[in-house]
């Protein structure tokens, strides 16, 4: 993948704060009583299908549904990285995606393990993924602080449906210092599986690649990352303990609270390498804040 994100630009996907099927305009009163109109995000109802399966409805944004339905399931357990896909289809008048497989596969007893997870809508996860994350040996991959540093400024200034209408969360692919994919959604967990479904249908690996999220640094968002096979993650809000404990026995490098100058990290801390001159680092500024940012910690 190399320089690719220089042959497509400086984002290879990113969002478009202006798409009409992602806010709507509404009415209504401030503090003080006076009419006010605001955008607000626009959710919608998709299910996913297995073949002829029928394994969840989850509440979108869905602007890029197909990326979605493989990357739910990649992170689920349900598909492999190198299984075959033979279709994704989308019908956008019943908020149906199918996702088609060779052969038929059945995953009643996994349903029936399934188990609610502290994402914001209907995360999930199965007990077996726990197993499948014993046997993970992450790459090596350096990270520097001044990707750190210049990769926050970047996203931060991005425009988004973040910084257009708020209440949603943001999960951007990074290659060193170069953000790649940017992807939005009501939960987080549906942002990062966006982006683990844009790796899948790209043949796009994860081993010298460097995740971030607009989120909690929660056991979901460690688990999703080591099934991506992506050594670092860096958010700008905070940890949870289980999310940090797994990050430590998977090998993950868990950066958190990355705003301006600042940032934590408490796991796989050897991977990364001080080669910026804090001098010259700017604290965030309110121009650059996102939207919400007091309440990221």
């Amino acid at each position: 993948m190399e320089d690719i994100a220089r042959l497509a630009g400086d984002w290879l996907v990113r969002p478009d704060p202006h798409d009409p099927r992602l806010t709507q305009r509404v009415t209504g009163i401030d503090e003080a009583g006076r009419p006010v109109e605001t955008s607000v995000t626009v959710e919608r109802a998709l299910t996913l299908y297995l073949n002829s399966r029928e394994i969840v409805t989850m509440m979108t944004i869905l602007d890029h549904p197909e990326w979605l339905a493989l990357g739910y399931l990649l992170n689920q357990n349900m598909l492999k990285p190198d299984d075959v896909v033979t279709g994704v289809d989308y019908d956008d008048d019943l908020g149906v995606v199918v996702v088609r497989t060779p052969e038929e596969t059945d995953f009643e007893e996994k349903l029936k393990k399934k188990t609610l997870t502290s994402g914001c809508a209907q995360g999930t996860a199965f007990g077996d993924l726990m197993e499948a994350l014993e046997t993970v040996q992450l790459p090596r991959t350096e990270v520097r602080t001044s990707w750190l540093y210049r990769l926050t400024s970047v996203i931060n200034t991005t425009p988004s449906l973040y910084l257009e209408a708020g209440a949603i969360h943001g999960c951007v692919l990074c290659e060193g210092d170069k953000p790649l994919v940017y992807m939005e959604d009501v939960g987080r967990h549906n942002a990062v599986d966006k982006v683990a479904g844009w790796m899948f249908a790209n043949g796009i690996s994860g081993g010298d690649k460097l995740f971030y999220t607009t989120g909690r640094l929660t056991s979901e968002m460690v688990i999703k990352t080591v099934r991506m096979g992506i050594p670092v993650l860096v958010s700008r809000s905070g940890f949870t303990a289980w999310g940090v404990e797994l990050a430590r026995k998977c090998g993950l490098t868990l950066i958190g609270r990355a705003k301006g100058k600042r940032f934590i990290a408490l796991s796989g801390q050897d991977r990364i390498i001080f080669d910026q001159d804090l001098a010259y680092v700017s604290d965030e500024s309110l121009k650059s804040r996102r939207k919400g940012g007091r309440d990221d910690e």
